[in-house]
């Protein structure tokens, strides 16, 4: 009488797998594209961003993170010597470079 208002639940029979390989298709078409759009171009990026801090010289005109505009007057091996008006001269670390400039571009200003 119970089985009227009660439906028995009867486990349903598992699908077979596909293959594995297919499982994991989809996971490696993420990483590949997540390499070639995001991991690869931040590296190079990395990479250019270090070649331009190693080639740092005196007198190169360039632009920090925090936006200064100077010309380096002093080269050390973490921090610079920016000079950015006439006697005023700031330290800063060489990791903050985030441009150089072309030469003259602060009389330009």
């Amino acid at each position: 009488m119970l089985e009227f208002f009660i439906q028995n639940a009867w486990a349903e029979e598992t699908p077979s797998q596909g293959g594995g390989m297919m499982g994991l298709l989809p996971l490696i078409l993420i990483f590949v594209v997540f390499y070639f759009f995001l991991i690869r171009p931040q590296m190079k990026q990395a990479k250019e961003h270090k070649q331009m801090v190693e080639a740092l010289a005196r007198g190169d005109e360039i632009v920090t993170t925090g936006g200064l505009l100077g010309k380096i007057n002093k080269v050390g091996d973490n921090f610079i010597i920016l000079e950015i008006a006439k006697d005023i001269e700031v330290k800063v670390q060489k990791h903050a470079v985030s441009a150089t400039m072309p030469k003259g571009t602060i009389k330009t200003i």
